[in-house]
């Protein structure tokens, strides 16, 4: 009995031994991670703990400006006051309402039309939600927060706000929402203009003293385009969208890919949007260093930005509106003479271009809504006409070229009548026997009709009356390839987002319609085609593109002078028209003619010491409306180039829809105007030039 109790004693303190021994490893293991956690990972778990985040914003600059020819502003960039706001990550609704009730205090928002008059419903129930939160969530049944996410939950809180609850904001609201509307457009860390229009310096002074209660906002400078000609060439220069528009939604995915953001303003139309990565500029790129919470802890320049480049366009202002000048006080005296008669002439348009080098030295395209006038520059790209007998210079090279005809071949000028089909003939009763450059000089339609029945296989002479004609369709194409060789029926390759190649009229197997084909009354051509036509021609049939840019110049760092020359824009010729020189010198010869020689449709207008050569056109056409034909009118066109031997100016005119029969030849009264006027200006620019150097 003593020895059981005795044992029971000594094995007690045993176990306690092996407690303590167990307590003892479990604090050495506790021990060895705790040594493990600070001295191996302490470091790693202490730059987690710091851990910051780095985010680059990209700034936007202002685009390039826009010169003419000679380094005159066109396009400029007007500075403006502007008030921006910059949102941190982790912005929520309720931050961005107290910033705008802040700001509120200090900018106004009055203006109805601009602010007040585009808030939406939506952005008055916002503004009421988030200043009446509590109440507004209890609108929603427990089984309602249970089944719907949270956007579903938001959604259904604002379908509850009633109108009436909406519907008694003071002013003073209403300019909050105004703000906050502007803000909620704003992306993390990125600028967005609250306000740019009409910002008052008083308003920009008490921004910018009140900046530090005003967080995420800045008062800064912005621009907005400037155009010191005003609405010359406008529609041609083009637009840039809004900061409110951004980018362009067609081509979201293409801007975004190339560093834009969705509120950039971006060229939508015209030069602006053709050279658009060359006037967007390099963004100044700030890297913002933020802690895992948003907030920023420092911010760095890591690319110093440059507004875009500058191009210098091959337009010359001071001829420009002068020929602008000519076109629309032509169309005025055109109408105001025969107003009856010339009621639906609504359009007169101009090209003058260098035909050596495709450079543009004016686009004119005047328009007309009754006694309103206006500049409409881009309808010598977008509108194409029947030209008229303009187009019998390709016609004879279609006809020489293809072996139809022979140089010095004659024929004589009688009209010919296709059985079931009108008689067709030239606008005088009888112009007698004449060769290919005296049909030029007469205009001829008889001997251009020859030339397409002979391209369709019809080869009788004289034409026997009353007779069916032979006739190949494959003419049809034979005929146009000659014809896009001088750039009519194919894009010119200007340098511009859109042009039109005109209407191509069904290739039908009727002979007589590639007899009306040969003298411009059946496909349609813009003016701007029609101005390389008559360049090739010029320039010994070499197709030069015809564009607007010059150059393009680095940014200068004064603001003042044009910077370094970047590029230079090259003459870029399209192709050389298959044909042998000796036809071209012979369509010279009859433009020459056409102005120079009495019983010349132009002499009369152009014998000056300048040797101006061309062709004149009168295409019939027609008035619709709603289907229903009310009017038969005539196109007045006209081309031609001066010198004669070397060539400095080409031009295209064309006035669609006059009377039939009208005495006032519009044609004519402007293309004498733009010659007198460039050589005028170059006589004169000339002199000045010699009075310099001596």
């Amino acid at each position: 009995m003593g020895n059981k109790k005795k044992k029971k004693k000594t094995q007690l303190p045993f176990r306690i031994n092996i407690l303590f021994f167990v307590v003892f490893l479990m604090f050495t293991v506790l021990i060895l991670q705790l040594g493990v956690v600070q001295i191996l990972n302490g470091e790693a778990f202490q730059e987690e703990i710091d851990r910051t985040v780095k985010d680059t914003t990209k700034i936007p600059v202002p685009r390039g400006k826009i010169y003419d020819s000679n380094h005159n502003v066109i396009v400029d960039n007007k500075p403006l006051y502007s008030i921006t706001y910059t949102p941190a990550k982790g912005t929520q609704a309720e931050d961005r309402l107290e910033v705008a009730e802040k700001l509120s205090k200090y900018i106004s928002m009055d203006d109805e039309k601009k602010y007040l008059d585009k808030l939406t419903e939506r952005n008055k129930k916002e503004y009421w939600y988030l200043k009446n939160k509590e109440e507004a969530d209890n609108r929603l049944s427990e089984k309602e927060v249970a089944d719907l996410d949270n956007a579903e939950q938001y959604n259904t809180i604002l379908d509850r706000i009633t109108k009436d609850e909406i519907s008694g904001f003071s002013k003073q609201e209403l300019e909050v929402i105004a703000i906050k509307k502007e803000l909620d457009k704003a992306y993390s860390l990125t600028p967005q203009i609250v306000k740019n229009d009409d910002v008052t310096a008083e308003e920009y002074a008490k921004v910018s003293e009140h900046l530090d209660v005003l967080p995420g906002v800045n008062a800064t400078t912005d621009w907005n385009r400037d155009y010191p000609f005003g609405e010359t060439i406008n529609s041609l220069l083009g637009t840039i969208t809004t900061q409110e528009q951004g980018i362009l939604a067609e081509k979201e995915q293409y801007y975004l890919t190339r560093g834009y953001s969705r509120n950039d303003r971006v060229g939508k139309s015209g030069l602006e949007e053709y050279y658009e990565d060359v006037l967007r500029g390099t963004k100044e790129q700030i890297q913002y260093t933020t802690t895992k919470s948003g907030e920023v802890v420092g911010t760095e320049t890591v690319v110093e930005g440059s507004r875009g480049k500058d191009l210098v366009l091959s337009i010359d202002m001071e001829f420009q509106e002068e020929v602008d000048k000519i076109v629309r006080e032509e169309l005025k005296a055109a109408v105001q003479s025969h107003p009856y008669d010339n009621k639906y002439l609504k359009d007169a348009l101009a090209v003058v271009m260098n035909p050596q080098t495709g450079e543009l030295l004016a686009v004119s395209g005047q328009t007309r809504d009754g006694n309103e006038y206006s500049n409409a520059a881009y309808k010598t790209l977008y509108d194409a006409h029947r030209p008229g007998s303009i187009v019998k210079g390709a016609t004879v090279l279609a006809g020489l070229e293809s072996g139809v005809i022979s140089p010095g071949q004659r024929f004589n000028d009688s009209p010919i009548k296709i059985s079931g089909t009108p008689k067709k003939g030239s606008h005088s009763n009888y112009i007698g026997v004449v060769d290919d450059q005296d049909a030029l000089k007469r205009s001829s339609n008889v001997y251009m009709f020859y030339i397409a029945l002979k391209m369709g296989g019809e080869n009788r002479y004289p034409f026997p009356n009353g007779s069916k004609a032979s006739f190949n369709t494959e003419a049809w194409q034979k005929m146009r390839n000659y014809f896009q060789q001088f750039g009519l029926g194919v894009k010119t390759g200007i340098d511009f987002p859109y042009e039109s190649v005109g209407f191509e009229g069904d290739s039908m197997n009727r002979a007589g319609l590639l007899m009306d084909f040969a003298i411009g009354q059946y496909d349609t051509y813009t003016t701007m085609q029609l101005a390389q036509y008559v360049s090739t021609i010029a320039n010994d049939g070499y197709r030069v593109r015809p564009h607007f840019l010059k150059e393009i110049r680095e940014p200068s760092k004064s603001g003042k002078d044009l910077g370094s020359i970047y590029r230079s824009e090259n003459t870029d010729i399209l192709n050389r028209v298959q044909m042998d020189q000796s036809y071209i010198d012979r369509v010279q010869e009859g433009f020459r003619r056409v102005f120079q020689e009495p019983g010349g449709t132009g002499y009369g207008y152009y014998h000056k010491d300048y040797n101006a050569v061309g062709k004149t056109g009168t295409a019939q056409n027609e008035v619709y409306k709603d289907g229903k034909k009310l009017a038969e009118t005539e196109n007045l066109s006209l081309v031609g180039y001066a010198p004669y031997d070397e060539p400095e100016i080409a031009f295209a005119i064309i006035a669609p829809d006059t009377g039939k029969g009208n005495s006032y030849k519009i044609n004519h009264m402007i293309g004498t105007r733009i010659l007198d006027a460039y050589f005028d200006l170059k006589e004169e620019r000339d002199k000045e030039k010699n009075e310099e150097k001596e």
